[in-house]
């Protein structure tokens, strides 16, 4: 659902009643240039089918369909504590790691550098967009089993 809230001038030649700002459907209201100072508000939202919900259906699907085939649901849930405790570990030695003086701005510049050597190993020329592409379609499709 997207949503567009526009807050605009009021046409001298509209003439306005006195309306409660929210109204039953909710969708439309108007209030008073009086309220408002001479401008009018006005609220659009846009309700229908978007290819992000079929798309993320799918994935729910997917996820749904490895839970029912695991053998191991209570190992399956102890995997994903650990990884969520890992994860909180991790951003608390960063946290640790960005106080000590000299450390940050080391760090920095080898981001820059890994980022750098990235975009010129994989994503500046077509042939090796092409080759990365295809191993991360084969590793997700490993990850997955398919």
């Amino acid at each position: 659902m997207a949503s567009i809230l526009a807050n605009l001038p009021a046409a001298p030649l509209v003439h306005h009643m006195p309306q409660p700002v929210l109204t039953a459907v909710g969708i439309f209201s108007v209030s008073t240039p009086k309220e408002r100072g001479n401008r009018l508000a006005v609220v659009v939202k846009a309700m229908g089918e978007s290819s992000d919900s079929s798309t993320s259906l799918s994935i729910v699907k997917s996820v749904q369909n490895v839970w029912d085939k695991s053998e191991g649901r209570v190992a399956v849930i102890g995997l994903g504590f650990a990884g969520i405790v890992a994860i909180w570990a991790s951003a608390n030695l960063v946290t640790a790691i960005d106080k000590l003086p000299l450390i940050p701005s080391t760090m920095e510049f080898i981001g820059i550098l890994f980022s750098s050597w990235f975009t010129y190993r994989y994503l500046l020329f077509k042939p090796d967009r092409e080759e990365f592409f295809r191993s991360t379609k084969k590793s997700i499709s490993d990850i997955l089993g398919q």
